[in-house]
């Protein structure tokens, strides 16, 4: 979906993305990469907070899975870039290049599943997100989604990735807020067990009861 623009921003292309509405963001692709550039308190927070097998729905570069497999939590990363996926790979890390909602190993059986740096919205469709997230869990198991901390709602539109060179495709996106964390939970079969705030971050617990 995100196509070849994606990545080349992962190999070092400056590239941001444009909303429907004129907004532009900078793509954090260091962020993502890890090492000095990472937010590192979001992530050690993050990784507390995966207990047990862990999948990491929309991993990149697989920061995250790595650094679970280095701390002996046994994680699998699913993405669909070819690039992203193979730095994974090359850290150590095991990764899917596959859909989100395609079959997956472990269906129904996960202990944690995650959702970071937004991923939440992938497709524009975060209750769909969210239900194949539950999908992939045991009972007793958690989501660990990133919300929004200064979105209101939800915020459904298109947008593309841009560089100096290059105008990506249009692609359906969600931006979510945390005041929605409870009613999209429910509505997924799961309930809200916790919020946690990091930094001007913030990721909530989801559990499927």
């Amino acid at each position: 979906m995100l196509g070849n623009l994606y990545d080349r921003a992962l190999g070092g292309e400056r590239c941001w993305v444009r909303h429907d509405d004129g907004e532009v963001r900078y793509l954090p692709v260091r962020r993502w990469l890890g090492g000095r550039h990472a937010d590192g308190d979001f992530d050690r927070v993050v990784l507390t907070l995966c207990k047990g097998p862990t999948i990491d729905l929309g991993c990149g570069p697989g920061r995250l899975v790595t650094e679970l497999v280095r701390r002996g939590v046994p994680a699998l990363g699913v993405d669909q870039s070819e690039t992203a996926v193979g730095i994974a790979r090359r850290s150590g890390a095991p990764v899917l290049r596959r859909d989100v909602f395609e079959p997956l190993p472990g269906t129904g059986r996960w202990q944690t599943v995650l959702l970071a740096d937004g991923n939440v919205g992938l497709g524009g469709d975060p209750l769909r997100v969210l239900r194949r997230s539950a999908e992939l869990l045991r009972r007793g198991g958690h989501c660990i989604v990133e919300f929004e901390s200064v979105v209101t709602g939800i915020r459904t539109g298109w947008v593309r990735l841009e560089s100096s060179r290059t105008i990506g495709p249009w692609f359906r996106w969600a931006s979510v807020g945390i005041d929605c964390a409870a009613e999209l939970a429910e509505e997924a079969g799961l309930s809200l067990s916790g919020i946690h705030p990091i930094g001007g971050r913030v990721v909530a617990s989801l559990t499927l009861t």
